[in-house]
């Protein structure tokens, strides 16, 4: 499938909006890269994820401790990939380029690979969201349907209930099978990677392979595999749940659009931008706490629209965004709360595993 083009010249949305946001950090003389807070936030998250490594591994704690620590092992993956790994690798961590270049290679020790997230994340979804057939984060088949181009299945008629296991496995998938399948493949989805560089394919087994020693060879020689494998498992499926449903609520709710190119032209019948927001929703905005968790994440909308420009900024330009949508008549998606989101997301899955 070729990749579709975006209607030009529609109107001046875009431009207006870029004025003011970009108008908003003259005012303020802010750079629209990270602060001090979001430094220390990164820094508070690794350490923790240092020490927890450090006493699950080397000192063996009870299974009373175990269990509870490996559960917290996970949050702070998860947590680490939201605020530290995702601010750096779209550049917007730091206004120092090696902080940002460190910032997303931590990827490579949760398990991932920052080259594949890369080409997956920044290049593919964020241009092309939502597009069945291009954009990988809907791309689930044959276990989920998450859009009404993709074949429904009867499993689909459950999805509604089994979805919460397969997102819990997510994250032991993606470090076992989907990079190396995109890697060996050389394409995510339907899209051809761009030729890797040697130090690119160095570079990805070089951080497989620490990754592998770290927690699966080193593990099993000091506490053996049953309690490597409970312990791991454990980790990476509550991993997998956090990052999975956080993803999820940004696109795959109800009232986002997943829009199909047209036969004639090939296009997609919107402009970039406002097929960003019709294919975005926000939730829980109003939450400081949930907004540093996740790093922003529940502000979709303003990440979309404004990669570049750090998550600790996204409460205040929000309120342009949501204004100048206001006044263009596009609707601005946003769920109140995040159980809100939880539950459209849970009835776009059951009305998706419906319609045929």
């Amino acid at each position: 499938m070729l990749t579709p083009k975006f209607m030009q010249g529609k109107g001046d949305f875009h431009r207006v909006l870029k004025d003011r946001v970009n108008q908003y950090f003259t005012d303020q003389h802010r750079p629209m890269t990270g602060n001090f807070a979001l430094l220390f936030k990164a820094s508070l998250f690794c350490i923790f994820y240092l020490l927890v490594y450090v006493h699950l591994v080397f000192f063996t704690p009870g299974v009373w401790i175990a269990i509870p620590e490996c559960i917290f092992f996970g949050l702070l993956t998860a947590a680490i990939g939201f605020n530290v790994m995702h601010d750096g690798a779209h550049g917007s961590f730091s206004k120092y380029k090696f902080l940002n270049k460190a910032a997303g290679a931590s990827l490579n020790f949760l398990g991932g690979s920052a080259i594949m997230w890369n080409m997956k994340h920044n290049i593919i979804h964020h241009t092309y969201t939502n597009i069945d057939g291009i954009d990988d984060d809907i791309e689930a088949r044959p276990w989920l349907r998450f859009a009404s181009t993709q074949k429904r299945m009867k499993m689909h008629k459950f999805q509604q209930y089994y979805f919460w296991f397969l997102y819990a496995m997510l994250h032991i998938i993606w470090i076992f099978m989907t990079d190396y399948q995109k890697y060996f493949k050389r394409k995510i989805g339907t899209v051809p990677l761009r030729k890797m560089t040697a130090y690119e394919h160095f570079s990805f087994w070089a951080a497989k392979a620490i990754y592998a020693f770290m927690f699966v060879v080193l593990p099993i020689m000091l506490l053996g595999f049953a309690k490597w494998i409970v312990g791991f498992l454990i980790i990476t499926m509550v991993t997998g749940l956090a990052i999975s449903i956080v993803f999820q609520l940004a696109h795959t709710v109800e009232h986002t659009d997943f829009p199909i190119p047209t036969e004639v032209t090939g296009k997609i019948e919107n402009e970039w931008a406002i097929h960003q927001i019709n294919t975005t929703a926000n939730f829980a905005t109003k939450s400081k706490t949930i907004s540093w968790l996740l790093g922003g994440l529940n502000f979709q909308i303003e990440h979309h629209l404004f990669p570049r420009i750090s998550h600790i900024h996204y409460p205040a330009i929000s309120k342009i965004i949501k204004k100048t949508c206001g006044e263009y008549g596009i609707n601005y998606i946003e769920f109140p709360k995040m159980r809100h989101a939880i539950l459209s997301h849970i009835h776009y899955l059951k009305r998706l595993g419906k319609l045929a």
